[in-house]
């Protein structure tokens, strides 16, 4: 008869794989301390793409205090820079799910350590190691449902990403800080040209050290370390194939087959991606029918409102341009048509400095149907209020009657539906 393991040793018994080690926590490792200051740096830079330091109107994460230090005027130039940060972003945080899932599983006997914790500086580790799998674990999984849609957090995303990310590389840092030495030795304890060659038969378990990574009581290998190398590689390759093609666009949009926008959009003029239509942000027929109007208004309470038609008869201009989203999808440059920004700041006032504007979108509700341009977005003779797209109308689910279109900005700012144009002075508030 059987008893359940009670010490330390048995605990870790029950991990039998030879291959777990230093050698090969440290090799995954090494291959997360290059990836996830990537990921770090253009989150941070996606965040700023949202001027959040603008406006309250555009701020997903009040209080942020201290942690907006790096924020900055989101530049228009070049067009393509929001499209390739956050494809960046998107696609390495897939990419990497296989070596992360790798590298907690290489690591799981220091789970079962036990006493779970042996004196204060013991249970400060600890701690430390909970915010970091916690952290990254939640990262990750954050991450990877925003790009599927699947909006089942507990809040808003942008805000739990947010801190989730200041938390899970305040704990990195500790823990690189306290493990790199260790880290640095058990890669040169091995030789990884010798392990590549080595066959599951002859794979040995690495000696026992003071990490407990090594089980006591190894079982017989199933699998080389090179195998196990090469099936995370061939896991985050494969999500790679699948992945990519969304960001890329292009013929290889068709590989991207478990991105939600990587299904045909369809073909003709408005024949490329969103990520909501009308009917679902619950706009009515009525909302953009005939009766659709776009009040223009300046700083010094001078307006005027105007109609579709009345648009299209003011001096229009073109400007290609792609859209480029959060979740990692962007569409190549469609040809966009409409009225510049700064000629309908001209309108009301504006004629030499446009300022800032406030966009308001009809949509009856959503994240982002208001939101904050700043002066540099709005004299970009790109930015337009664009009226056609590819030589044809706006569809309804592209923005008809009328959408922002400019140059660098996520995609949620090129809003939608629009019905009020404020520059200068408006209310803060959300």
């Amino acid at each position: 008869m059987s008893h359940p393991p009670r010490t330390h040793r048995d605990r870790r018994a029950l991990w039998r794989s030879p291959l777990r080690g230093p050698w090969l926590t440290s090799v995954l490792g090494l291959i997360l301390l290059f990836g996830l200051p990537v990921l770090f740096v253009t989150g941070l830079l996606s965040y700023a793409a949202y001027n959040p330091d603008l406006s309250p109107v555009n701020d997903q994460t009040p209080d942020k205090g201290l942690l907006g230090f790096y924020l900055f005027t989101w530049p228009t130039n070049p067009s393509w820079l929001y499209r390739v940060n956050q494809g960046v972003h998107v696609t390495l945080g897939i990419v990497l799910v296989p070596v992360l899932l790798a590298k907690l599983w290489s690591v799981i006997p220091k789970l079962f350590t036990w006493p779970p914790v042996r004196s204060v500086g013991h249970g400060l580790e600890r701690l430390s190691l909970l915010a970091l799998v916690g952290g990254g674990l939640f990262e990750f999984a954050t991450g990877v449902l925003n790009v599927q849609l699947d909006y089942i957090f507990p809040g808003s995303f942008y805000p739990l990403h947010f801190y989730g990310a200041w938390i899970f590389m305040a704990a990195l840092v500790v823990h690189v800080a306290l493990r790199f030495p260790a880290m640095v030795r058990a890669l040169r304890s091995r030789d990884l040209r010798a392990e590549l060659r080595t066959r599951a038969p002859d794979t040995k378990p690495e000696p026992p050290d003071e990490t407990g990574l090594v089980s006591p009581q190894p079982a017989a290998p199933t699998m080389s370390r090179r195998g196990a190398l090469a099936m995370v590689g061939t896991g985050s390759f494969a999500l790679l194939v699948v992945t990519a093609g969304q960001s890329i666009g292009g013929p290889l949009r068709e590989t991207a087959v478990l991105a939600p926008h990587g299904r045909n959009p369809g073909s003709g003029p408005n024949g490329f991606q969103i990520n909501k239509t009308a009917m679902a942000v619950g706009l009515r027929a009525r909302d953009i029918g005939p009766d659709w109007r776009l009040v223009v208004r300046g700083a010094t309470g001078r307006e005027t409102v105007l109609t579709r038609e009345q648009l299209l008869r003011l001096p229009r201009h073109g400007a290609a341009l792609p859209i480029a989203c959060v979740e990692g999808w962007s569409t190549s440059d469609q040809r966009w048509d409409g009225v510049r920004l700064a000629d309908l700041a001209a309108l009301v006032g504006h004629a030499d400095r446009p300022p800032r504007v406030l966009v308001e979108s009809v949509q009856r509700h959503g994240s982002f149907r208001r939101v904050v341009l700043s002066d540099v977005q709005v004299r970009d003779s790109r930015s337009l209020l664009a009226l056609r797209v590819n030589g044809a109308d706006l569809s309804p689910d592209h923005g008809y009657p009328a959408r922002v279109i400019m140059p660098g900005a996520p995609g949620v700012h090129n809003t939608k539906w629009v019905g009020r144009l404020t520059f200068g002075n408006f209310e803060e508030t959300a």
